[in-house]
Parts: structure tokens; C-alpha cells; sequence
């Protein structure tokens, strides 16, 4: 692969990134106001804050991500307080039956919003500011309550609705069947939340013309539902500000031990996703994403342009190191092609010299001097007479001969300078 080519795939790689920043900072919009009110979402519009805040007082906080038909059935994970703030899907009949249960067992709610049909549920109905409140389009100023000081103006209000009297609901009931609609379904409908039993009201927050906008309901058994009209008041703009914290988190933290449930079925958010599938769809969402498929695409490009074969390695050629024994003929070879007499005379009397050292490490010196003590030390003639030779060799020309005759002397020097070991006598 030529550097043309790692160049130009550089450049390419520089292209793509350039063009998905590009693309990023152009995509980018603002979140829209009707964004789920989810503890998932961090944006303006989303509902983490209440969690958050929560989580950091120590409060026990959790999020449930299935439906709440077994809620008053629950012991081991009951919550203490069940938080349902303005969800996207509508509560079952089943599940708003079960809340109500569940407050009549001394459970707590706070129900945001239309908190899927449960203010209905519990008689309250949520509509639009009174034209006396108004002071600006479809808004209305709160009075707030003592040490509470900045709260945004609401949009929504609390209004108690009556049930229907017998005569009604058989009139209903008469006209489903004229239709020819089952009645059962309708009579159960009309029965709703008929196990939480009101046993008294307390106003938390009004408007200023005096609309009810928070409320808390007492229930028979030590339950308790708190109903707040306008779900601006527990999303992330609000609680950071406002003074809503200050309200509300007196108002959520669960009277009992136990933990704070946050619904997030109803938001979208069951149990049954899967984290491949969250990360394939934020790479489709995002910029970021974008980029990374984009690099992995240049990615597997490099790799099929630079991978020349693919599978096991080729055999090659089995390469042996050469014996000691080679490698000395090999540099006799070269010794005698160099004509290097006296280099291998040198040698062989440098390893004497190095044998018969103390410390075995080759002494620095003329080699004559030396081995003329060498001589003088030497006990016996034929020691002397080799020591001689050995000089001789040195300063003398000669060829292979010569070699050999300086090997002979080195030897018979060596000969007599080893102890001779006599055999005992017996």
C-alpha cells in the first residue's frame, strides 16, 4: 500500500468527520414542550429533576417500569409513595382500580397532570383557568403559600366533579344497550376507585382568583393522594427556577419507611428493551452515532484494501543456526583466505595468557615480555624449551605450519604447568 493511498484514506476519514459535525450542529433542535415528563429525560421539558433532588435528600427513589394492576397486592415491594406525572398512555380500568386499593390500604399518591385518568378517578376534574384569573393567554398567577416566594403561573386548574346518580347512570346504561355496547364494562367503569374512600380536603395551592391547583385528599384506612393540576410544576425548568422544590418535596417525601415508585410504564419505558436496541437507536438518532458509523465504514474499507491474503501463514524455509565446530571452520577458513597467520597466532597465545591469568580476563601487554617471564617461571626444561618455541612462533613468517607449531607449544606449555597426579601406592 503506497502512502498516495494512506493519504487519501487520511483525508477521506477527515471528510466524513468534518461532514457528520457538520450535519450534528445543523440537526440540533430544541426539545419540544410536549416531552414525556419521564425521570429518563434531563432536557427542559423532561421530569428528572424531582428524582434527582429526591435521590440526594437520601429519600429512597426508584423507577417502575412495569403496570400497576398488582399494586395493592404487593407486601415485599410496596411502595410508599407512587408518583404517575401526565403519562402518554391512559391507565387501565384494572390499574386505576388497583391505585385506588391501594390508597384505601393506607398507600400515598401523587397524581400530576392527567395522571392517565386517576384525578377523574378520585373526583377532580382538570380544565383551563377561569377568565377572571387570566393575565396573559390561558395562564393564571398562584398565590403562593407563607416562605414560598418565585412560582411560575399555571395553565391548568382543579375543579370537584359529583358522581352520577342512579337515575343517570341507568339512563347510560339503557342507551348502551339501545347501541347495542355491552353494559357490564360501563357499570365497572362507573364503579371505579370505589375501594378509596374520601374522608376529607385540604387545598396545598390555588390561583389567585381562589381555583384550586394542589389539593391532598385523606382516605379512610390512612391514605392520602396528592393532585396537582398544571405537570409544568414537576418538570426540570421548574424545579431548577423556581421555588417549586420547596413546596413539593414536603409534599412527596413518604410519611412511612419506604421507597418513592416513579411510573415510567406508562411513559413508554417497559421492561422488556434491550440494550443493543437502545444503542442501535441512538446511533441512528445521534450525530455522534452517525460518526461512528461512519468510522466503522472507513474502518472495514482500510482493512479490505490493506489485507492482502487472508488464513494461515505460508510455510517458509527451515533455517538452522550452525554448530560451534562450523563456525570455527568457517573463521579458519577466513583466517587462511585473509592470510591472518598472525592474527591466529595472537589469538592462540591471548588464550594461554587469559587461562593462566588470576582473574580469567585477557591482560593488555606485549605478548614477548610476557612470555619471556613465562619461561623464567617455568620448573623444568621441556617447559622452557616450549616457552621458547611459542616466542619463536611469534616473530618468525610462516603459514599454516606455523599455526600448528604455535598450537603444539601452547599445549605443551599447558601440559607442564598442570599438576601431574601420581597413583598411590598400596
Amino acid at each position: 500500500m503506497s502512502y498516495r493511498t494512506e493519504i487519501g484514506l487520511v483525508l477521506l476519514l477527515a471528510a466524513a468527520l468534518t461532514v457528520a459535525i457538520l450535519a450534528g450542529g445543523r440537526r440540533r433542535r430544541a426539545v419540544p414542550f410536549d416531552e414525556p415528563a419521564s425521570t429518563y429525560r434531563t432536557g427542559p421539558t423532561g421530569g428528572r429533576a424531582p428524582y434527582d433532588v429526591l435521590a440526594r435528600l437520601g429519600v429512597p427513589v426508584e423507577r417502575r417500569r412495569t403496570p400497576l394492576f398488582d399494586l395493592a397486592r404487593q407486601v415485599r415491594r410496596r411502595p410508599a409513595v407512587l408518583v404517575v406525572v401526565a403519562p402518554d398512555q391512559w391507565l387501565a380500568p384494572a390499574e386505576r382500580e388497583a391505585v385506588a386499593r391501594y390508597i384505601g390500604t393506607g398507600g400515598a399518591l401523587v397524581a400530576v397532570g392527567d395522571a392517565g385518568g386517576l384525578p377523574e378517578c378520585l373526583g377532580w376534574q382538570i380544565d383551563r383557568p377561569d377568565s377572571t384569573d387570566r393575565v396573559r393567554l390561558d395562564s393564571a398567577l398562584v398565590a403562593a403559600p407563607p416562605g414560598v416566594y418565585r412560582l411560575p403561573p399555571v395553565t391548568r386548574v382543579l375543579h370537584p366533579v359529583g358522581k352520577d346518580t342512579l337515575e343517570g347512570v341507568t339512563k347510560r346504561v339503557n342507551e348502551a344497550r339501545k347501541l347495542g355496547r355491552p353494559s357490564g364494562r360501563m357499570l365497572r367503569e362507573l364503579e371505579e376507585c370505589a375501594a378509596a374512600v374520601r374522608s376529607g380536603t385540604d387545598t396545598v395551592l390555588t390561583t389567585a382568583g381562589g381555583s384550586p391547583v394542589v389539593v391532598r385528599l385523606r382516605f379512610r384506612g390512612g391514605g392520602r393522594a396528592l393532585l396537582v393540576a398544571d405537570d409544568a410544576y414537576f418538570r426540570n425548568a421548574a424545579w431548577r427556577s423556581s421555588d417549586v422544590p420547596i413546596l413539593f418535596v414536603p409534599l412527596i417525601v413518604p410519611v412511612q419507611r419506604g421507597r418513592v415508585s416513579w411510573d415510567e410504564y406508562h411513559h413508554g419505558y417497559g421492561s422488556g428493551g434491550s440494550l443493543v436496541r437502545a444503542l442501535l437507536g441512538w446511533m441512528a438518532r445521534s450525530p455522534a452515532g452517525w460518526a461512528l458509523w461512519q468510522l466503522t465504514a472507513v474502518a472495514l474499507l482500510w482493512l479490505i484494501v490493506t489485507a492482502v491474503r487472508f488464513g494461515p501463514p505460508r510455510p517458509v524455509l527451515d533455517r538452522r543456526r550452525r554448530s560451534p565446530l562450523e563456525h570455527v571452520e568457517a573463521l579458519a577458513a577466513g583466517l587462511e583466505g585473509a592470510s591472518g597467520t598472525d592474527t591466529a597466532v595472537g589469538l592462540i597465545v591471548s588464550g594461554l595468557r587469559r587461562r593462566l591469568s588470576r582473574a580469567g580476563q585477557p591482560s593488555r601487554g606485549d605478548f614477548r615480555q610476557w612470555l619471556a617471564a613465562l619461561e623464567l617461571a617455568l620448573p623444568n626444561v621441556r617447559g622452557r624449551q616450549a616457552a621458547r618455541r611459542l616466542q619463536d612462533f611469534l616473530t618468525k613468517p610462516g603459514g599454516a605450519e606455523r599455526v600448528l607449531g604455535a598450537a603444539q607449544a601452547v599445549e605443551d606449555v599447558w601440559e607442564e604447568l598442570r599438576p601431574r597426579v601420581t597413583p598411590a601406592r598400596s
